[in-house]
């Protein structure tokens, strides 16, 4: 599996895990069904979710990693 279709899955499997509880809880705050709390998990899930990014230097492949929780820039192995 390319390094590219790894940082594409990152990011989506670490959007539908903040993505799922943030609609759950915010149903259970609001208590309605409107397309209004799905927007607002969406929003959510950006905000709070980490960023994956495939990136192709002179030497190799690398994924690096930014997020809100964790200071700086990683490197992803």
């Amino acid at each position: 599996m390319s390094k590219k279709t790894k940082a594409f899955l990152y990011n989506f499997l670490s959007f539908v895990a903040i993505y799922i509880p943030a609609l759950f809880i915010v149903k259970l705050i609001v208590n309605s069904e409107s397309v209004i709390v799905s927007i607002f998990a969406f929003v959510i899930s950006l905000v709070l979710g980490p960023k994956f990014q495939y990136v192709k230097t002179s030497e190799d492949e690398k994924i690096f990693m930014k997020w809100i929780f964790v200071k700086g820039i990683k490197e992803v192995k």
